[in-house]
């Protein structure tokens, strides 16, 4: 019986942590984005939103600065920024936290410096952007298309060379014409 617990419990550890470790990548059904709401702080820019970013691509990055696996997507995160930002790609942090000390927006400032952060990062202490996506892990990673549609999601670490694929991608392509 004891060794049956211990089955179930190592079984349901994933579904216990937001902080998902391993790559899941998957094509999404072309769905519009949702708005940026709820954002009680905007660091590194002025408000911005969806409707005002379409004709860009849009990286959303859910973040928590405590999360291991986020800081180690940062590096990645931050150089597809400084690469693709003339080409029209905008990267929108979505910092969304996991402990009481991570609603503290002097805390998320010095992450943000500590990281070297440059692009806008929103403050979603209310979770009301990362319930609009359904999301539920950090990091997260939506690609949205130049029409603001997520046409790709990406949960955890790793595939760098495939999300950077598929931003090279939906830059190289045009909106649609409506």
């Amino acid at each position: 019986m004891f060794k049956s617990i211990l089955v179930a419990f190592a079984l349901s550890l994933p579904l216990l942590a937001g902080c998902a470790p391993g790559a899941q990548a998957e094509p999404a059904r072309a769905t519009p984005a949702p708005e940026f709401t709820g954002i009680t702080h905007w660091l590194n820019a002025p408000p911005q939103t969806m409707a005002g970013l379409k004709g860009k691509v849009v990286l959303v990055e859910f973040w928590t600065y405590s999360c291991i696996n986020c800081i180690h997507v940062q590096p990645y995160v931050r150089q597809w920024d400084e690469r693709y930002r003339d080409q029209g790609l905008v990267v929108i942090g979505v910092h969304t936290p996991e402990y009481d000390e991570e609603r503290s927006t002097a805390n998320v400032r010095r992450a943000i410096e500590r990281f070297g952060i440059a692009y806008p990062v929103a403050q979603d202490n209310d979770y009301a952007t990362w319930n609009a996506y359904g999301n539920r892990f950090w990091p997260a990673m939506y690609l949205v298309d130049r029409d603001g549609r997520i046409v790709h999601r990406h949960y955890g670490e790793g595939d760098y060379d495939g999300m950077e694929q598929r931003i090279r991608q939906l830059l190289a392509t045009a909106p649609t014409k409506h």
